[in-house]
């Protein structure tokens, strides 16, 4: 096990108790009909009806969360099932040029998957959505269309193979490699020849002075001899703070009854930019590691 500083254990339990509050918060705000707290309440209980109808609310009515209230309306509508729906409405969310970018770049990933599952589904039309993805300016989106991709066979594949050989060469992230060389593997088993992964991998830390925005928090666990992490969470950085910032009052005083500032936490989480937080072994063998990125 890594020695922790009592600033980097600090770190790691915030992140831990953060992660659990934005795991509740749904549970512990007070419903207030048109709230954005409501909305959000209702997103996270699964109440995806309810939840479309207090966005929708909320997006009428102008009051603060209105500007990312297209988003969360496209999420209800995917995690009701109406793919198409959905896919028109995060089209309608990005024409609106968010100006958060993170949320934008989940909106683009979301359309890449449903247009690729209503493909599946027969509705081939909205195949150039998937296409398009290999050249976003996101690296998160240009991944995900390329796995995508790979998942509709050899011939529609072979657009995705640049993409999938970049990231077996370049990419520390163990998972990210491994499901490139799967996506590989589908489209044309010669792929791989000379294609090297990074023998080693560097701390994030490492890369030089200038940092880039943090945009994900990662959270993977292994288990001992396993192939690939047991349990995987991301978490865009965008959503957590955006739910971080609706906390309700007795959440809050819970992290200060800690030691935490609840308040300036996530500004200075953010300036760290990206950067391994922990990696623990225990004793069984089994690994957790959380960073952001």
């Amino acid at each position: 096990m890594r020695p922790l500083t009592r600033r980097s254990a600090r770190i790691v339990a915030f992140t831990l108790s953060l992660l659990a509050l934005l795991a509740t918060v749904g549970v512990r705000a007070e419903p207030d009909p048109g709230d954005l707290r409501t909305a959000k309440a209702l997103f996270f209980d699964k109440k995806y009806a309810e939840a479309r109808t207090a966005w929708k609310e909320l997006r009428s009515s102008g009051a603060p969360g209105a500007d990312v209230a297209l988003f969360w309306i496209a999420r209800c509508s995917e995690g009701l099932g109406e793919h198409e729906r959905a896919l028109g409405e995060y089209g309608e969310f990005l024409a609106e040029n968010p100006a958060e970018r993170t949320l934008a770049d989940e909106a683009r990933t979301s359309r890449i998957g449903l247009a690729t599952r209503l493909y599946k589904a027969g509705k081939r039309e909205h195949l150039p959505i998937v296409r398009q993805g290999l050249s976003d300016s996101s690296t998160t989106v240009r991944y995900f269309a390329a796995f995508q991709l790979a998942s509709l066979g050899p011939e529609l594949g072979q657009a995705a193979v640049p993409v999938l050989k970049k990231i077996v060469a370049e990419e520390r992230d163990e998972d990210l490699v491994e499901r490139a060389k799967l996506g590989l593997l589908r489209v044309d088993p010669q792929a791989l020849a000379g294609v090297a992964a990074p023998s080693t991998r560097k701390p994030v830390e490492a890369e030089g002075p200038r940092r880039k925005e943090a945009t994900w928090i990662r959270v993977r666990f292994y288990e001992k001899g396993g192939e690939g992490a047991k349990v995987s969470i991301n978490l865009p950085m965008a959503l957590a703070e955006l739910v971080y910032k609706s906390l309700p009052d007795n959440a809050r005083d819970e992290l200060r009854k800690q030691g935490y500032d609840a308040d300036t936490f996530w500004e200075r989480l953010k300036e760290l930019g990206p950067t391994d937080i922990i990696e623990v072994v225990g004793s069984d063998g089994g690994k957790l590691r959380i960073w952001i990125e």
